[in-house]
């Protein structure tokens, strides 16, 4: 599968972005099939320079985009899917569980009685 994601470059704590169409296996960093633009996070404000044809291309192929490249290109589609996205269950209360665990292993420290062992 071919994604379209977001290649680090740039030294340390100084981030530089490439957008790329790489396999999906391939490590971020690693080896890509064509170079589709740029993003430089540290201008202000940020530099996002896509190449929408290329781009195009790779979609119509089948490419699929990474989220943050999503954000990049067309930021109100990217609400509009993230707004749609089913939530997960919220967690339990961190209260609540403590209340459970110090239960369970009361029930479990009373023995049952059995009657055959207290016959006489």
């Amino acid at each position: 599968m071919i994604k379209i994601r977001l290649a680090r470059l740039g030294r340390k704590k100084r981030p530089f972005y490439r957008v790329v169409a790489t396999n999906s296996k391939s490590p971020r960093d690693g080896k890509f099939l064509e170079i589709l633009g740029t993003y430089d996070p540290l201008q202000e404000p940020s530099k996002v320079s896509i190449n929408m044809d290329k781009l195009n291309e790779w979609v119509k192929k089948g490419a699929q985009l990474s989220n943050r490249v999503q954000h990049l290109t067309d930021p109100e589609k990217y609400a509009e899917l993230v707004k749609n996205k089913p939530k997960r269950k919220p967690k339990k209360a961190p209260e609540a569980a403590a209340e459970e665990k110090a239960a369970e292993p009361a029930a479990e420290a009373a023995p049952e009685k059995d009657d055959s062992e207290n016959k006489d």
